[in-house]
């Protein structure tokens, strides 16, 4: 939300209220006098009336219970000349702009005299709102517009009685155009003295708010630079006693703040001048497993935005139990522990080995009493772990697939000492079993040399390569596979476009597509077509062996080239599979700088795919 300034909230509310103020009264003041008029009006109607009351009466007949035409001509020819006399006179004495209109009615309504109109034209008086509060013996005003003279008038009707019996009601009115432009005036000249009243409030406002909020705006403004680290300036002092002691408590602050910021500051970059240069992690947590200290090196370890992580618990940083547990059994024990843990990052694991000790109050007497924390060491031991788990892993597997042919050539040949060797014709089935077991346990030694040599060659970057047809290098492997593919009446397509070049290593390349294409034919049915086909796609080269065989589970994909990994391992080793060969096609894929990937659908078939810089 965007705030105002203070001038802008002082100003415009003192300016309302004298507004609101002097609407009130102005509105208040004017119905006030309007009705005061008004009421003065009806009194004077009324005092009229009485006057006229007497002489009305004394010409006024009785109407009796029935009225002819007769009596009522003869009654108007008494009442109405009467009426229009005394109209006259009253406007001669009181003005044109103050005649009075005069009506005489009987109690049945009928009109029998007016001063300004022909009784004869008038409509019977009976529901006239005056008249009916007449002959209830009310005297109370009535204000509407007079059909006969087309104005605004103000009506008031008293009984006219004789005796105990009403015979008549005499009425008196006045036009209400006189007031209301009366009152109008009157309003006019309020509303001009509104108007002075405001210009002058304004002008008192503008310069009340402007004394009040610039000293604070000048207080802001200084305080914005102590805010952003100039504690070198001073607020001024103004006439005010609040806001001058205001200034004044500011400035001690400023003083006091900018020494205290020097010292921290010098310290702060002692300690990490020190902490930044380690390579190992460092973290400090006090009493409370809260982070007190964090250094570049252990927020790297951690994923962790150190200056976001300090002041938060321990718990809500890394979310890590293991830790947790080592900097508990610290505090607890009062004794350095060492342990390994594992952080999940991303998608990778890191094995950090940290050594916790207790911080101690350097200031305490019995420091034993007084751990303010526990100081935690972290080294990052993921690669050597890894590489450990690399080489158990390799040494496993590598015993495994040695140990099968070794064990079956040891077997038949201890078969033979005993006496099969007498036996042709098992002496020759054994002996052939193991040279077959033999050529399976050189198979994965020149595989394994294979690979080391494509290692060596991808760390020291020492592939050759050179601009060369890939089509006629697909073709070569092609007619490495024939044979074994016609073995199984197995059809190899091969699309690429005779023109396509590309930065590679002929030899490898080509064994690199032997061993796709030759997994392809053994895991096709018989009949089945393999399709090797390549393209240039945006800035790479894809080389793709695609099958119908029974395909891969989804859950053995991310693992399919790692050495020795089988997704049926009996299949594989009658296939006479060293368990390598994707391991070196990914191998030869990244020697060339690109990657080696693959799709595959269960009961479907597999796309195994190279992608090449090209």
């Amino acid at each position: 939300m965007r705030r105002k300034r203070l001038f802008w909230q002082l100003y415009p509310s003192c300016l309302l209220v004298t507004l609101l103020a002097l609407l009130t009264v102005v509105v208040y003041g004017s119905g006030a006098l309007r009705d005061f008029y008004r009421d003065r009006v009806a009194a004077d109607l009324e005092s009229r009336a009485w006057l006229l009351e007497e002489q009305i009466a004394a010409r006024l007949p009785s109407e009796g219970p029935i009225v002819d035409d007769k009596a009522l001509d003869e009654a108007r020819r008494a009442i109405d000349p009467l009426c229009k006399r005394l109209g006259g006179k009253l406007a001669e004495r009181l003005g044109a702009e103050s005649a009075t209109r005069i009506t005489v009615v009987w109690p049945s309504g009928k009109v029998i005299g007016d001063s300004e109109g022909s009784p004869t034209d008038m409509e019977n008086h009976a529901r006239r709102e005056e008249i009916q509060h007449a002959l209830a013996g009310r005297i109370r005003p009535s204000v509407r517009t007079s059909p006969t003279l087309k104005l605004k008038m103000m009506y008031l009707a008293i009984p006219v009685e004789r005796g105990n019996e009403t015979i008549g009601i005499l009425r008196t009115s006045i036009p209400v155009t006189e007031i209301d432009h009366a009152l109008w005036d009157i309003q006019g000249r309020i509303t001009i003295v509104g108007l002075m009243v405001v210009l002058i409030t304004a002008g008192v406002s503008l310069v009340i708010s402007r004394r009040i909020s610039r000293p604070l705006e000048q207080l802001r403004h200084a305080a914005g630079q102590f805010a952003q680290g100039d504690l070198s300036g001073r607020l001024p002092v103004s006439n005010s006693q609040e806001i001058a002691s205001l200034a004044d408590t500011i400035n001690q602050m400023a003083s006091e703040l900018d020494r205290q910021i020097r010292t921290a500051v010098q310290e702060t970059n002692q300690r990490e001048a020190i902490l930044s240069s380690m390579v190992e992690g460092v973290l400090a947590v006090d009493a409370r497993q809260r982070l007190i200290s964090l250094n570049q090196a252990g927020a790297h370890l951690l994923s962790v935005d150190a200056k976001a992580a300090l002041g938060r618990d321990l718990e809500d940083v890394l979310r890590n139990p293991e830790l947790e547990k080592l900097v508990a059994d610290v505090l607890r024990d009062g004794q350095p522990i060492e342990d390994e843990f594992v952080l999940d990052d991303r998608d990778q694991e890191r094995f950090l080995w940290a050594h916790g000790t207790v911080l101690h109050d350097v200031e305490a007497a019995d420091a034993r009493e007084h751990q303010t924390g526990v100081l935690v060491v972290l080294h990052d031991v993921t690669r050597l772990k890894r590489l450990e788990n690399v080489r158990r892993d390799f040494v496993a597997n590598v015993s495994h697939e040695l140990k099968t042919p070794i064990t079956s050539i040891k077997g038949f040949a201890e078969t033979l000492l005993d006496g099969a060797i007498n036996q042709p014709e098992d002496a020759r089935r054994f002996l052939q079993i193991m040279a077959a077991q033999s050529d399976r346990l050189n198979d994965i030694i020149e595989d394994l040399l294979t690979l080391s040599q494509l290692e060596q060659e991808a760390e020291k970057a020492k592939l050759l390569v050179e601009q060369g047809k890939v089509r006629v290098v697909l073709e070569a492997a092609v007619g490495v596979c024939k044979l074994r593919a016609s073995e199984k009446n197995v059809e190899i397509e091969l699309t690429c476009d005779a023109q396509l070049n590309a930065p590679i290593n002929p030899a490898l390349l080509e064994q690199a597509v032997v061993n796709l294409v030759d997994n392809a034919v053994k895991y096709s049915p018989d009949g089945a077509t393999v399709l090797l086909q390549a393209d240039r796609s945006e800035l790479e080269l894809v080389i793709q062996v695609c099958d119908h065989g029974c395909g891969i589970g989804a859950e053995h994909l991310p693992r399919l080239f790692e050495r020795f990994y089988r997704v049926d391992k009996a299949r594989s080793r009658k296939l006479g599979g060293t368990g390598l060969g994707l391991a070196i096609v990914k191998h030869i894929a990244q020697a060339h700088g690109g990657r080696a990937a693959v799709e595959s659908i269960p009961g479907q078939g597999s796309i195994f795919s190279l992608h090449l810089p090209s």
